[in-house]
């Protein structure tokens, strides 16, 4: 089970709530999330199922599609209320496929680099699992790390050795005294919040530790709705349950909990700093992603996040630069945790960077924004072969399509036409219209819209082929 819905502030402006950095080629060509699923599949694994947010439904299902996996299920969280509800409802929903299944929970935005390594460790835990403890997986520090939780072993494991022990305890989050002296113990490892349960035992341990959370998921899966292959949990029951974390709804209060040591290459992305401590450094230790251009830096992140533009250090030191087209990050290393706060003073000041990208990404393809006047808006809009979109109207604005790349299938009113390259087309304001993609290589369009307001809501669905309701997204 793949957790899917968190927002990455600490990756501003790289991740936002609109496009979190889960679904971003961070280090690699996959997205996090694609390499995390390709990870936990083969011979042993189940199909995944996902827990996500409604706004990324048809990402999810489109970055598994490339990698021609096929998800047992997709459910939609109605709000983001933490780990707890998510794995609780997740454990029902695997409960009524397949009663007592064992259940492998983790985040989608982890980089575990060697797949074979870690399958490895889950089948060693596989059995003490099955016997009905709650197993975590504990990273083997090699740094004294405040940024993370930690876990205490019971016995020492001097060499780290994936064998399932006794969990003595939890440790939050440190100062870097503390850190230090737990790792100088080596009887702690890393919290990864990676679990391995029968669905029988955590539904159990809900039951005893978070009754109030069990009966809130039991409300919403059974009031949930299909919505073509997604799981819509019920809005309301889902609205009652507490924001808390798995850790503090169940696993502290639990007593039948194991450990199973991870000596392995892990990073959660979970800032800078370790997008930096997982590039490839110079011999200064400075990283350079994109058209970034390092010139006596030292142990510096250059981040270019468009081919567009240029971005260049010059005598920089533990510095992180962050370039993307419509926002700048420009830190210290050390201050790395701290991004999160730069993201709540841009939403204090409504500052649309603080949560959308130029870039919105649909279940068709996707639109950015080229250019915003007072009566205009230019957008640049890529449909993906055979997409269409909604059949819908505006109240605000009129538009005008020119098609640049592909060719164009339009209807407007009872009116149906083909438009080809360097062709264009008119759609006046208050028209019912659709555009739809009827061949197989990528449609690309310029559209100009004229009017007084220039807002997604502003659509009126009439028919949809992604099922989306009304609003922006649907």
């Amino acid at each position: 089970m793949l957790l899917c819905g968190g927002s990455g502030t600490r990756l501003w402006p790289l991740s936002r709530k609109s496009y979190p950095k889960q679904f971003v080629e961070l280090t690699g060509e996959e997205s996090l999330y694609q390499a995390s699923a390709r990870l936990l599949s083969g011979p042993g694994f189940a199909a995944p199922a996902i827990v996500t947010a409604a706004d990324f439904r048809f990402i999810v299902i489109e970055q598994l599609a490339t990698l021609e996996i096929l998800p047992a299920d997709i459910l939609i969280e109605p709000a983001a209320k933490n780990t707890a509800a998510a794995i609780c409802a997740a454990a029902l929903a695997l409960e009524a496929r397949e009663p007592g299944a064992l259940m492998l929970v983790a985040p989608s935005d982890h980089v575990i680099p060697d797949a074979a390594r870690f399958q490895g460790a889950v089948v060693a835990a596989a059995p003490t699992a099955q016997a009905g403890r709650l197993v975590t997986f504990g990273i083997r520090p090699d740094r004294p790390e405040t940024g993370y939780g930690w876990l205490e072993l019971s016995t020492p494991s001097p060499d780290f050795a994936p064998e399932p022990q006794p969990l003595k305890g939890f440790v939050e989050k440190p100062d870097l005294a503390t850190a230090q002296a737990l790792l100088a113990g080596g009887m702690h490892l890393w919290n990864a919040g990676i679990f391995l349960f029968s669905t029988t035992a955590i539904l159990e341990a809900f039951g005893s530790h978070a009754p109030e959370v069990l009966s809130a998921c039991h409300a919403a899966f059974e009031g949930a709705e299909k919505d073509l292959s997604f799981t819509r949990l019920a809005s309301e029951a889902w609205g009652a349950l507490p924001d808390i974390s798995i850790d503090y709804a169940v696993m502290e209060k639990a007593s039948n909990l194991s450990v199973v040591p991870y000596d392995g290459a892990w990073s959660d992305l979970g800032d800078w700093q370790a997008v930096w401590r997982e590039g490839n450094a110079d011999a200064s230790g400075t990283v350079t992603t994109g058209p970034a251009t390092a010139l006596e830096c030292k142990g510096t992140l250059l981040h270019a996040g468009s081919e567009d533009q240029q971005l260049i250090g010059l005598g920089l030191s533990d510095i992180i630069a962050v370039a993307m087209p419509d926002a700048v990050l420009v830190a210290h290393k050390d201050r790395a945790q701290e991004v999160k706060q730069v993201v709540s003073a841009l939403k204090a000041q409504d500052v649309a960077q603080a949560e959308t990208l130029p870039r919105d990404y649909r279940p068709w393809g996707w639109y950015e924004s080229l250019v915003v006047g007072e009566r205009f808006q230019v957008k640049r809009i890529v449909v993906h072969p055979g997409a269409a979109l909604s059949l819908q109207s505006h109240h605000h604005r009129a538009e005008h399509w020119i098609v640049v790349e592909g060719r164009a299938k339009v209807t407007i009113g009872e009116e149906v036409q083909l438009v080809s390259e360097n062709q264009s087309v008119y759609i006046p304001l208050g028209a019912v219209h659709r555009m739809e993609n009827p061949d197989k290589v990528p449609l690309t369009l310029i559209e100009v819209q004229t009017g007084s307001y220039f807002g997604e809501d502003d659509i009126i669905r009439y028919e949809d082929v992604y099922a989306r309701g009304q609003g922006q997204k649907g």
